[in-house]
């Protein structure tokens, strides 16, 4: 019942990632939320994620920023780390996930997700068939409608760490 927002992945942080392990899986495309994701809501792209697109774009990376935010918002992130990205992209809708792959010229099987929230990006990613990696939350002020997901998220996370506890094994 809770399956469909369990992540395939949970890590750290998204600076945290094996990269180059997954590209020698074969993984060729990555699609990032931005706010809480990369940087804390609302902020502009910082060095790290400056650093981090152009490590993922010499190994070889495609990426693209998929966001729900407007345009300004997506744009102002983007200009700094020279990646693609789509707008108001409607997660936890599939259309902005194929749209990006599309993008990127990806299919599922060489594509993952990277985000901070279950009940958009997870879901979203894994209906269009895409491997997730779930990062905590970059900063805890958000805006009070993420808080109050956050509350289901926490019981949707502790079914998921009971199952993954007696099941192990993630994927790319």
């Amino acid at each position: 019942m809770l399956e469909p927002f369990y992540p395939d992945n949970e890590v750290e942080s998204a600076y945290a990632i094996d990269y180059e392990g997954l590209y020698g899986k074969g993984i060729r495309g990555i699609i990032f939320d931005i706010d809480n994701t990369l940087v804390p809501h609302g902020a502009p792209a910082d060095e790290r994620a400056v650093k981090l697109f152009a490590r993922l774009h010499s190994i070889g990376f495609r990426t693209i920023l998929l966001s729900n935010n407007k345009e300004p918002r997506v744009k102002m992130f983007n200009d700094s780390v020279g990646s693609s990205y789509i707008f108001q992209a409607g997660k936890p809708g599939r259309k902005g996930y194929l749209r990006a792959m599309r993008l990127m010229q990806t299919v599922p099987e060489n594509t993952v997700f990277v985000g901070d929230q279950l009940f958009t990006d997870v879901w979203g990613a894994k209906k269009a068939g895409i491997a997730t990696y779930l990062v905590k939350p970059i900063h805890p002020k958000e805006e009070i409608q993420i808080v109050l997901k956050r509350y289901l998220e926490k019981i949707v996370l502790f079914f998921y760490h009971r199952k993954n506890k007696s099941s192990g094994g993630d994927r790319p």
